[in-house]
């Protein structure tokens, strides 16, 4: 917590004086540090290492703007409302019938190629490491508990590092043994997660509810293999405040807007796009797709990381493959990153008037071609488990999608039906 006579950067946590720094380098984990005083000039000091290379961090992932020529028309001999015309990388000539030019006008305008800030190879700071906490070693029963569902589960890389953040979040503000823990611990952990968060931003039902999974998802592994007696004391701990934000899908007059506005974007905004809206996928599992695999002459390639139902196989749609869809996929198919996709991709929509405040409408710039392509599957394919494995999607039961699933290249529907169901979202 920051109250407002705090310079920025330090906080307070509740129930104590002493002052710690807070920092979000872009793409890493949250750094915080505590400074062991609650004097406030002491405390920046002790922390102007950390301040001073999170500044430099920052600058060094600035985006690059390059001034670039923006044509309208590919160059060449073309009918343009009409009329014939010479189309030059910047000049549009327009003939009459004898072939003689009777106007020039420009091929587009000046624009700007923003470059976003590499996803990868970061510059690592000294100052960054040595604040960073390291996985809490196995110390007793419960710490052997969540070791014992990382592997039980196959959890690792961004899972686990959120299982072992929550962990250590449960022994910092309880600080006692699971088998003495109430659900009012519970509630003092969702306690803690909101008041880490920012007051412009503050975290929603649903979003407390997953940060909760890891703690839930343990206790409830140990009640099974009769590890641990008594009631999960994180177990519907968050209240429901009816605050979810059921986002619009794209309707077929947006689609024509943006189909219409595309080349306004980079080639790799547009790629994006396109990727998108025609499979369906969420825009964390677009960033996912650096390989393909081929079956029965289909292309596809195989995302999802959220949920055992949300790994599938995703064949490329006809609206998607050349010449849109490099001929083989070696590496990663977009660069940059996720955030600042969702940023370029929402000033589009704010500049050719799909968002407007004033519509009463509520579009995610990527989710919206989610919920679109949902709507066009229901309507073009009767089968519910093949629009699932699509996208997928679950539908509340438990287990749900694991049985199409593509954990066994022998499970799950024939690549040729999930080419012609995906086929039906379109573009």
């Amino acid at each position: 917590m920051r109250s407002s006579e705090l310079p920025r950067y330090l906080f307070r946590r509740k129930g104590s004086n002493n002052l710690y720094v807070r920092l979000q380098p872009p793409g890493q984990k949250i750094v915080e540090k505590s400074l062991g005083t609650a004097d406030v000039r002491l405390a920046e000091i002790a922390a102007m290492p950390l301040i001073r290379e999170h500044k430099a961090f920052m600058y060094q992932r600035r985006p690059t703007v390059t001034p670039i020529w923006h044509r309208a028309y590919e160059p060449g001999l073309r009918i343009i409302d009409g009329e014939q015309a010479i189309v030059t990388e910047r000049e549009l000539q327009f003939l009459d019938n004898s072939g003689n030019v009777i106007r020039r006008e420009p091929n587009g305008g000046p624009a700007e190629l923003l470059t976003p800030a590499p996803s990868s190879g970061a510059p690592s700071f000294k100052a960054y490491d040595d604040a960073k906490r390291p996985t809490p070693a196995v110390k007793n029963g419960d710490d052997a508990l969540l070791e014992t569902y990382l592997a039980h589960k196959g959890i690792n890389g961004y899972r686990e590092r959120e299982a072992r953040d929550m962990w250590h979040i449960f022994k910092t503000v309880v600080g006692k043994p699971l088998r003495d823990c109430t659900r009012d611990d519970g509630r003092a952990i969702v306690a803690y997660l909101e008041d880490q968060a920012d007051d412009d931003e503050p975290l929603k039902s649903a979003t407390l509810r997953r940060r909760m999974v890891p703690l839930v998802a343990a206790v409830n592994l140990a009640i099974e293999e009769s590890k641990h007696k008594g009631i999960n004391p994180f177990v519907s701990v968050v209240p429901d405040r009816k605050d979810a934000d059921e986002c619009d899908a794209y309707d077929d007059n947006d689609m024509k807007i943006i189909r219409a506005n595309l080349h306004k974007l980079s080639p790799n905004d547009q790629l994006l796009v396109r990727t998108v809206a025609t499979t369906g996928m969420r825009r964390g599992e677009a960033f996912e797709i650096a390989s393909e695999k081929i079956e029965d002459g289909i292309r596809y390639c195989t995302v999802g990381t959220k949920t055992d139902a949300s790994y599938r196989r995703v064949p490329f749609p006809k609206d998607l493959l050349p010449p849109h869809l490099p001929k083989k996929i070696t590496g990663p198919l977009f660069a940059g990153r996720k955030d600042a996709a969702s940023k370029r991709l929402r000033k589009f929509l704010k500049d050719i008037g799909i968002i407007n405040e004033n519509d009463g409408r509520y579009i995610r710039p990527f989710h919206s071609f989610r919920h679109r392509a949902k709507k066009r599957l229901r309507r073009a394919v009767p089968d519910g488990e093949l629009r699932n494995a699509i996208g997928g999607w679950t539908d509340g039961k438990k287990d749900s999608g694991v049985t199409y699933g593509t954990k066994d290249d022998d499970k799950g529907y024939p690549m040729k039906m999930l080419k012609a169901a995906i086929d039906k979202i379109g573009f």
